[in-house]
């Protein structure tokens, strides 16, 4: 497994496959490269590059601290030990919170940005609702795992796919990295950077999304100049893998020409 060396030392451990320019993708809190499994051989032409946040995988797991920023900076480091100057990025969920702080305090090292399901954090965010967030914290771990896969993925998706599931965070996580990317995530500001960020942007979302709410999609899209909104009707919070067939052409034709316009759906 290749490694880059983040600025505090910690050892980062990275994925790359295929041939072509390099898009890196940056899965959802509390989850390592195995997030993307279903998806990643769906972008034909590209080099895929995945990395396990520190804290999950195969990088190391110190007690903290543990933000966006400091996650955009271990992606930084990755990029640097592959001599890639720009790549374009998709980050979904928390992914899509670390994008949205390298694209805006590194702008020279994002060519194109794709945020999926994911929110500006901070005030300005719409919160998950009540009952979501006690959905997923029932003292029955099997019961807080049906939930979070019934935010994730729909009814008739989860009958004809009954598993394994990469989306539903690393089991291998000790208790303190856990903690760690909570406090990531939770602590994310980005508002007022995002009118900063320069590389043309798509903003996807499902529309039934509860887990991370549907309506923080147009707020992002509204605040980064000339950004791009897709809804993506009826699905939850793993669009990205549940319409694959749908959203991989349509992410590839954005990357291809990012300052195409882009149909709405």
């Amino acid at each position: 497994m290749p490694y880059a060396e983040a600025a505090d030392g910690a050892r980062i451990a990275y994925q790359l496959q295929g041939d072509g320019p390099v898009l890196v993708l940056l899965a959802g809190q509390a989850n390592n490269h195995h997030w993307w499994d279903g998806v990643r051989d769906g972008f034909t032409g590209r080099s895929t590059l995945t990395i396990d946040y520190r804290g999950t995988g195969e990088s190391d797991k110190p007690h903290g601290p543990y933000s966006t920023e400091g996650f955009a900076d271990d992606l930084t480091a990755v990029l640097d030990e592959l001599a890639v100057d720009r790549a374009d990025v998709y980050g979904t969920s928390m992914g899509g919170r670390v994008a949205q702080r390298l694209a805006a305090r590194r702008p020279e090292r994002v060519r194109a940005l794709v945020l999926g399901c994911t929110s500006p954090g901070g005030r300005h965010a719409v919160e998950r609702g009540t009952e979501v967030r006690r959905s997923l914290s029932w003292s029955d771990p099997a019961q807080t795992r049906r939930a979070l896969l019934e935010l994730m993925y729909t009814p008739a998706w989860l009958a004809a796919h009954p598993g394994p599931y990469h989306t539903l965070g690393d089991p291998d996580m000790p208790r303190h990295a856990r903690r760690g990317h909570l406090t990531a995530s939770d602590r994310h500001d980005a508002w007022d950077e995002l009118p900063g960020i320069a590389a043309p942007t798509l903003v996807l979302h499902g529309t039934d999304d509860l887990l991370n709410p549907a309506a923080n999609a147009p707020l992002l899209a509204a605040r980064i100049p000339g950004a791009r909104l897709e809804l993506i009707q009826g699905a939850r919070h793993a669009y990205f893998e549940e319409r694959l067939d749908l959203v991989g052409p349509l992410v590839l034709d954005f990357l291809d020409r990012p300052d195409k316009k882009v149909d709405s759906r």
